[in-house]
C-alpha cells in the first residue's frame, strides 16, 4: 500500500491510500479538485471514499467526486448520511473494499458520530487525535473524548497516524508553555517549528512518538499533574485532561 497526503484549504490534509491494483481510497475529501488532479496524476482509481464526521472542511468535495466517480462506495456514520454517506458504518465494524480492511473506532468527542479507521499501520483519525493535540469539543464531552483517545493510544506503537489538518507547530508551542522542562517536547518544538519554515508536513508521526510529545496522551503523567494542580487518585487523569482542553482553548 502506498499513502498519499494531499493538502487543501488553508491546513487539511486528505489522504489517499492505493493498491498494487491502483486502486485508492480517499479520506475526508475536503475538495474535489486536488484529489481529481491527483488520481489522473497518479493513474489510480478510487473506489472508495470514507469520511470520520459531517464537518464541512472534511465532506465538501463529496457530492463532486460522486459526480465524477459514480460506481465510488461513501463510508461514514451516521452524521454524514446528509453529507453523501450511502453505507452507515458503525463501532468496531469491519471495512472490506476490494484489498482494503479497516476496522471503524468510534471515537466521539469532536462531534458525537466521530470514527477513526485504522488499517494498519495507518491511523486516520480524522478530527479526534493530532499531532502534539487533539479536536475540540464542539459536540461531545471531555470523558467521551478522553475516552476515544485512550481508545487510540492502545493502538501498536508503529500505527501512523494520519490526522486531518496541520496543527502541530501550534500544538507543540502549548505543549512547551505547559512543560517547558521537558526535553522531549522542546527538542521536538524546535524540529517541528523548522519542519514549518520549510513548508515540510509533519504528519503522518508514529503513536510511539506521539506518546512520547502529546500531552493530552499524558493525562496519567504526575509530573503534568503536579504542573496543573491536580491531586493524584483515580480521578486524576480525566480532570487532568479537561483542564488541558480547557487551557488549549484558551491558549
Amino acid at each position: 500500500m502506498e499513502l498519499i497526503r494531499i493538502p487543501a484549504l488553508s491546513d487539511n490534509y486528505i489522504w489517499l491510500l492505493s493498491n498494487e491494483n491502483s486502486e485508492c481510497v480517499i479520506v475526508d475529501p475536503s475538495q474535489a479538485k486536488p484529489v481529481i488532479e491527483m488520481l489522473s496524476q497518479r493513474s489510480l482509481t478510487p473506489i472508495a471514499i470514507l469520511l470520520t464526521h459531517h464537518h464541512d472542511d472534511h465532506v465538501g468535495g463529496v457530492a463532486e467526486l460522486v459526480k465524477k466517480y459514480p460506481n465510488i462506495d461513501v463510508f461514514g456514520p451516521q452524521e454524514t448520511q446528509s453529507k453523501g454517506a450511502e453505507n452507515i458504518i458503525h463501532n468496531q465494524e469491519r471495512i472490506i473494499v476490494s484489498t482494503f480492511t479497516f476496522n471503524v473506532i468510534g471515537t466521539p468527542g469532536h462531534t458525537l458520530g466521530h470514527v477513526a479507521y485504522y488499517c494498519e499501520p495507518y491511523l486516520f483519525c480524522g478530527d479526534t487525535l493530532f499531532s502534539g493535540g487533539c479536536g475540540r469539543l464542539f459536540e461531545g464531552t471531555a470523558q467521551q473524548m478522553f475516552s476515544s483517545l485512550q481508545r487510540l493510544s492502545a493502538l501498536p506503537d508503529n500505527t501512523l497516524i494520519c490526522c486531518a489538518h496541520e496543527y502541530t507547530l501550534s500544538n507543540m508551542t502549548f505543549a512547551h508553555h505547559i512543560m517547558p522542562e521537558n526535553a522531549l517536547i522542546t527538542d521536538y518544538l524546535a524540529q517541528v517549528s523548522e519542519m514549518r519554515k520549510n513548508l515540510q508536513p509533519t504528519v503522518p508521526i508514529t503513536l510511539k512518538n506521539e506518546k512520547n510529545i502529546n500531552l493530552f496522551l499524558k493525562s496519567d503523567d504526575i509530573d503534568l499533574q503536579r504542573i496543573l494542580g491536580i491531586t493524584t487518585n483515580t480521578y486524576a487523569p480525566i480532570k487532568t485532561f479537561t483542564k488541558l482542553r480547557e487551557l488549549k482553548d484558551n491558549f
